[in-house]
């Protein structure tokens, strides 16, 4: 179902729901999702705030800057299809590319489907790829997972494990643990700096917890693809006011009017017990990832 609202001071927004999540998306200003949760509970996303709207939204990698920090403040065109609603975006004039979002909601489930589009409106080939950032709403913990690990042995000589880090990461941060199976990264509104990490995840799925809600998304690692970010595939930025749940797509050399896409899953459960340790993850998480 969509309905058309008020939302946030925005007088053109869609809210898209079934009997157990919502979402709320606008056409004012994007390609930006505003709102998304349980019916009757709170935004799993940062709220829209004074200094700007938060939420779920499409940038470009490889980060730079002033390219991947282009407004998406303006209108953009809402289509009603079918089975899913679109908002495009009007081509950035500074970078001659254009956004998409397709928003599909499942009918029955906790689920939707957000598939992340650019095109290359310009006159010359660019190298780019989609970058789907979600600011999660503060408090919780991003969950990353990491290949299994086995004895070595000469079947195992090569690596299988990345992690970026960024010249004002701290790797002995509290809100980090790098367990055997899994990175914990914690959102602290006392943190006195900022963190990023990047991964390069085969696993497909990356997750943020808070308030025992899960926030799940999961996503094709392409095997063989060249990703940014020295090969991240999922990223995470933690600071004093946000965490960033990133995932990206591998990069494109896209000529005038081709396109990229990305395609992220979300999901959403109820009751999960706080992850400290591999084994609460594997206890009370793994079981609900079915990819």
């Amino acid at each position: 179902m969509i309905e058309k609202i008020e939302y946030a001071g925005l007088p053109n927004c869609y809210r898209a729901y079934n009997e157990t999540i919502e979402l709320i998306a606008s056409s004012d200003t994007g390609p930006r999702i505003l709102h998304f949760g349980f019916i009757g509970e709170w935004n799993e996303f940062v709220p829209a705030q004074k200094h700007g709207f938060s939420g779920h939204r499409l940038w470009h990698a490889p980060e730079a800057f002033p390219r991947s920090y282009v407004s998406d403040d303006r209108p953009v065109e809402f289509t009603q299809h079918t089975k899913f609603f679109s908002l495009t975006q009007s081509v950035e004039k500074e970078t001659g590319i254009q956004k998409e979002m397709d928003i599909s909601i499942n009918p029955d489930k906790n689920h939707l489907t957000v598939v992340h589009r650019l095109y290359n409106r310009g006159l010359w080939p660019i190298e780019i790829a989609p970058w789907a950032i979600s600011a999660m709403a503060v408090g919780g913990k991003a969950i990353f997972p990491l290949p299994a690990r086995k004895p070595a042995d000469k079947t195992n000589l090569l690596p299988t494990s990345l992690l970026a880090i960024w010249e004002y990461s701290d790797l002995t941060d509290p809100r980090l643990k790098i367990g055997k199976r899994f990175i914990i990264l914690a959102q602290d509104a006392n943190a006195a700096a900022p963190l990023k990490i990047g991964v390069m995840d085969t696993d497909n799925w990356v997750a943020y917890w808070n308030k025992g809600h899960l926030f799940l998304k999961t996503f094709e690692y392409k095997q063989g693809g060249v990703y940014p970010d020295f090969g991240s595939s999922a990223e995470s930025y933690s600071s004093d006011r946000i965490l960033e749940l990133e995932t990206v797509a591998p990069l494109k050399l896209l000529q005038p009017n081709e396109s990229a896409q990305h395609i992220e899953n979300w999901y959403l459960f109820s009751d999960v017990p706080e992850p400290f340790t591999d084994a609460d993850i594997e206890k009370n998480i793994l079981p609900l990832i079915k990819i």
